[in-house]
């Protein structure tokens, strides 16, 4: 039987987890997962979430959100997400790898999955 660790979005939702990012799972049940959101437990359905045994290693690429009035409109169509520290970064070009800003963690980029096609 395979134990779920580490959660994130499979689709755009309106949550408070950010889009991208991996989550420690505190609880699964059938229906439910509730994750470890900045110290707090957030219970989320399981069908939104994608889950994992292991932590992620390599930055999520995620489409741009629409209308997001917050979002840099310099970063382009696409941005990162850090598996660490879960920081936002802009991607310049088509780098490997890329060096966090906030916690100093390098990385590869996860270009050949897919997340959110539809932002």
């Amino acid at each position: 039987m395979q134990t779920f660790q580490w959660a994130r979005l499979k689709e755009n939702v309106k949550t408070p987890l950010r889009r991208g990012a991996w989550y420690r799972v505190l609880k699964l049940t059938p229906t439910e997962a509730t994750l470890d959101v900045k110290g707090k437990p957030v219970p989320l359905p399981r069908g939104e979430l994608q889950l994992s045994p292991t932590p992620a290693v390599r930055w999520t690429v995620v489409p741009a959100p629409k209308n997001a009035p917050r979002f840099p409109a310099t970063w382009g169509t696409k941005y990162a997400v850090c598996p660490n520290c879960r920081d936002r970064a802009q991607l310049e070009g088509q780098p490997a790898n890329m060096r966090c800003h906030r916690c100093n963690g390098l990385f590869e980029i996860a270009w050949n999955e897919p997340y959110l096609a539809t932002a």
